[in-house]
């Protein structure tokens, strides 16, 4: 298998990989191939790219899109701890002023 760690590549390397695919007219998995990265890898990248500059396919998420998913899909969590927080408080306070 591979090893047990994802390797980070900075934001300047991926557009220059991606500007790499588009000015070469080279295939994805050449342009890869030649800078030592997966080309699935790559590919990703690119697809994101396109999406940010609104070329990619109609259901995909740009990058801000998907920040901001993830900023309410843990806005939301913490507001169902809360709600779970308060309601068992409500559950206990009125056990105890049943007393």
């Amino acid at each position: 298998m591979g090893s047990k760690y994802t390797k980070r590549y900075t934001a300047e390397f991926k557009r220059d990989a991606i500007a790499l695919v588009d000015s070469t007219g080279k295939t994805v998995t050449a342009v890869a191939r030649e800078l030592g990265i997966g080309s699935e890898s790559l590919r990703g990248w690119y697809r994101q790219a396109k999406a940010d500059q609104g070329e990619g396919a109609p259901d995909e998420l740009t990058t801000a899109e998907r920040e901001e998913l993830k900023r309410l899909r843990r806005q939301n969590a913490e507001q169902a701890k809360t709600i779970e927080v308060r309601r068992k408080a409500a559950v206990f306070f009125a056990k105890e002023s049943d007393r």
